[in-house]
């Protein structure tokens, strides 16, 4: 029992990350931003269709983000035309960030979209968290023969 317990905690350890979500119809994956305090940076999220499933092309396409103090968003809700990536099987949503200040910041959001095939259509929400990692801008390190002001002898 015991060696039983060990090769599923090492199992464990070696898996891969898993996706934000993920259903046998879809997935919707994320890409976490680290960004410089002050400077734009960006985070994604991409939506999959799996095996029969396509996205339906006229249905909404959006993805809502809640405010979190510390990060001004680009948009908080983006919509189809704001679109990186798109075809029949997956899209993918890129969010401006700028933070205010430094430290690692969540941000929630809600991914919604309507799945179909030959059949049926099945409409999706998805919520999902980006994780920010803001650190402070480094800053520029001065050269001592430039520190010191030159003077001039008399």
């Amino acid at each position: 029992m015991n060696r039983i317990c060990k090769a599923l905690v090492f199992a464990a350890l070696l898996a891969p990350a898993l996706p934000a979500h993920a259903d046998d119809n879809y997935q919707v994956s994320k890409t976490d931003a680290v960004v410089t305090v002050g400077s734009k940076g960006k985070a994604s999220v991409t939506i999959a269709a799996k095996q029969a499933w396509h996205l339906n092309a006229e249905a909404p396409l959006t993805l809502k983000l809640s405010t979190t103090p510390g990060l001004e968003l680009e948009k908080a809700k983006l919509v189809r035309s704001d679109l990186a990536m798109s075809n029949e099987t997956q899209a993918r949503f890129d969010v401006g960030i700028t933070p205010s200040e430094p430290g690692k910041k969540a941000l929630d959001a809600e991914a919604s979209f309507v799945l179909c095939q030959e059949s049926a259509c099945q409409p999706v929400k998805s919520k999902l968290t980006l994780n920010v990692d803001a650190s402070e801008a480094k800053k520029a390190e001065v050269p001592a023969s430039a520190a010191k002001p030159k003077t001039k002898r008399k």
